[in-house]
């Protein structure tokens, strides 16, 4: 009889909800099909009394950050600001676990605690698809990758929501064998189950409610290319139709042109590394393939209303707000 498996959650405060549940539940009804306990949990946080997920939940914990059992899985649970979260005295826990031996994992954005910790240098990671440009920013030694987990490292990653069940599945099915994998997926009438190397996001064709293979081959190699995207008279050569036939795609399906698009998703970027990191509006321009930060600023107030200076400072009254509610 195969021994109890000991995980402890790390639950930082703001901590995806959905993604918490869903790594807990498989272990919770692995244990109800097998009649027997595989899995203990515990829940620690920073304070060792509770942790309040990013929907105001307040959730009780068994521990702070003390030592964990030998042979322990640990597992971080972040949400919107992991930086934040990942204080020195987090990130020195996490450190001297790992020197422990601990198997150490991370979900949602808790990549970003790993990798602020130094522990996923030249390594592979999932982290969630709201953080990529940040991350790749502040980390461009780890392979970002946009599968929803990465298991075959030695932390593995789930980028949150439901992949946290598809890594717990996986788990399960190394550990006790695919049948009580899928036992568990049944019971949690979860259909949909994803191995690793599935997109966390859904297809170009899905999204936009589109079924032209030219304009997802043009989306493709405008993304490939950012951010100095690549001109749409070359995007065209390349499918292989008239640049005139290329604009009038992008106008019918998606009501903008392929320059503008291009534009959009610039901006998005921008957006994300403003209310995400501190890097400066001179830094973000650049990073966001502008030549000038007074050119960048002005297209950015152009569409979205407000400067980048000021998106910054209304960001962080938000998050100021939400945290004190």
């Amino acid at each position: 009889m195969s021994r109890t498996a000991e995980v402890t959650f790390l639950l930082l405060d703001a901590f995806s909800h959905i993604a918490f549940s869903c790594a807990v539940e498989p272990l919770r009804i692995a244990n109800l099909l097998q009649k027997r306990e595989l899995y203990r949990w515990r829940l620690a946080s920073p304070s060792g009394e509770t942790a309040t997920c990013s929907n105001n939940t307040v959730t009780l914990v068994d521990q702070g950050m003390e030592p964990l059992p030998t042979r322990s899985s640990l597992f971080l649970i972040s949400g919107p600001n992991p930086g934040e979260q990942a204080t020195p005295q987090v990130l020195s826990y996490i450190r001297r676990e790992r020197a422990r031996g601990t198997q150490i994992g991370a979900i949602c954005s808790g990549a970003y605690v790993l990798a602020k910790a130094g522990l996923l240098e030249d390594r592979r990671a999932a982290l969630h698809w709201a953080f990529h440009d940040s991350f790749q920013e502040n980390f461009p030694n780890v392979e970002l990758c946009k599968n929803v987990f990465v298991a075959d490292e030695a932390f593995v990653t789930a980028s949150g929501g439901t992949a946290a069940a598809d890594l717990m599945l996986h788990l399960i099915g190394e550990a006790h064998g695919i049948d009580l994998a899928v036992a568990v997926a049944d019971m949690m009438v979860y259909s949909g189950v994803r191995p690793a190397e599935a997109s966390q996001q859904i297809s170009v064709q899905a999204r936009y409610g589109i079924r032209n293979p030219h304009i997802a081959e043009a989306i493709r190699l405008l993304n490939e290319s950012a951010p100095f995207y690549l001109p749409t008279s070359e995007i065209a050569r390349r499918i292989g139709i008239s640049t005139r036939q290329l604009e009038r795609l992008f106008q019918k399906h998606l009501k903008v042109s392929p320059k503008k698009f291009a534009i959009n998703q610039k901006l998005t970027k921008a957006r994300n590394l403003l209310l995400q990191t501190e890097q400066s509006v001179s830094e973000i321009a650049l990073a966001c393939g502008y030549e000038s930060a007074s050119h960048f600023i002005r297209t950015y107030q152009g569409r979205y209303g407000v400067t980048p200076h000021n998106q910054r400072v209304c960001g962080v009254s938000e998050r100021a707000s939400e945290q004190a509610a």
